[in-house]
């Protein structure tokens, strides 16, 4: 029997048909919202776009009344990663220190280097400079002298969301963004971005919960600077994201199995804990590296609520929303939310979603 070859034509078919695909997938997560409501500081208290389901309207409420939401037996689940002081500025360059690699002069950076030849020098605060050893996107550079943790606490500034320094017209930090772009119980240091949902809560309010019987777990997943970037046409391709690193303890997770099986619902605050739920549900994992892109489609085995701020047009996060809630229910809500002049993004307002 002659076994079938895929043609030329049937190659190209299928080109088409998958770049038509993603395009109209990439298409969906696209909305209109005027510049005014990026939100350049905390919203305090946020208000509160609250979904129930696919057919009711949004409504908007309190935060104390979202509190009071939560039943007592439930889980909330929070990140407890810490955002690292990485943004290095330096004639004229703005230099986003990524990662540190084995060799410890050698870092992956992203900075403007389009002028730059292989083996330039750049000179950086301190009497400090590298060279660039390798061009992309993130560059490779190779330091003079070990940059240490006490070398970035002195010159280096959060690395605040492009967005908010647009609407700012500021590229540097304030001062409160010390305070402000960290959450009340940051500890473990490894994010390039904070856990924003986590922004609008304090130790306060996490105790309020406690003392009603609300159950909260921690875990830490870092936040890496693919949250920043929009999704390109090779990523939905793929069908896989930037890594990012997950930890779970092993106590957490038999209490939110546990809580599963006695039909307590997880509230997962934030698209970070439901990527690391999520992910740690596929791996059967408790300390991993994660890709995992959730789009429409994906099914939800650990999270039942989802509480996050309004996400950028074109974004994962907003993917990763449409997945959870249906992308007619996300476009529905973020159409009401701009109408409403909710404030958007890392410093906006706040949505629980619930499936």
């Amino acid at each position: 029997m002659m076994k079938y070859c895929p043609s030329v034509e049937d190659s190209v078919s299928s080109g088409v048909l998958l770049k038509n695909m993603v395009q109209s997938f990439l298409s969906e997560l696209h909305y209109q919202y005027p510049e005014h409501l990026v939100a350049t500081s905390p919203q305090k208290p946020p208000r509160v776009a609250w979904t129930l389901n696919q057919t009711e309207v949004p409504q908007e409420i309190t935060f104390s009344e979202f509190l009071q939401k939560i039943p007592a037996g439930d889980v909330l689940v929070v990140n407890d990663t810490q955002v690292l002081k990485r943004r290095v500025f330096s004639q004229g360059l703005e230099i986003l220190f990524l990662k540190q690699l084995e060799n410890p002069l050698e870092w992956e950076v992203l900075f403007p280097s389009r002028d730059l030849k292989v083996s330039a020098e750049v000179e950086l605060p301190l009497s400090r400079k590298f060279r660039l050893i390798e061009k992309g996107r993130p560059q490779k550079i190779q330091t003079d002298q070990i940059l240490s943790e006490s070398y970035f606490d002195e010159v280096a500034e959060l690395p605040l969301p492009p967005y908010i320094q647009k609407a700012r017209g500021e590229r540097h930090n304030i001062s409160q963004d010390l305070s402000w772009y960290q959450t009340a119980w940051a500890e473990k240091p490894g994010s390039l971005a904070a856990p924003t949902a986590s922004l609008h809560f304090s130790q306060k309010d996490l105790q309020v919960l406690k003392n009603r019987g609300v159950q909260i777990e921690t875990l830490t997943l870092h936040v890496g600077l693919g949250t920043f970037l929009p999704l390109t046409n090779e990523v939905v391709e793929k069908g896989v994201l930037h890594q990012e690193f997950v930890e779970i303890s092993e106590s957490t997770w038999a209490h939110l199995i546990k809580a599963k099986s006695e039909g307590r619902k997880i509230w997962a605050l934030g698209t970070t804990v439901t990527r690391s739920l999520e992910s740690a549900m596929i791996k059967q994992r408790l300390k991993f590296e994660t890709d995992l892109f959730i789009r429409p489609g994906f099914e939800f085995k650990m999270v039942d609520v989802l509480m996050t701020n309004f996400h950028q047009p074109g974004s994962s996060l907003l993917s990763l929303v449409m997945a959870f809630a249906g992308i007619e229910k996300v476009k529905q809500v973020y159409t009401w939310a701009v109408q409403k002049e909710f404030k958007l993004f890392s410093y906006g307002d706040f949505s629980v979603w619930i499936k």
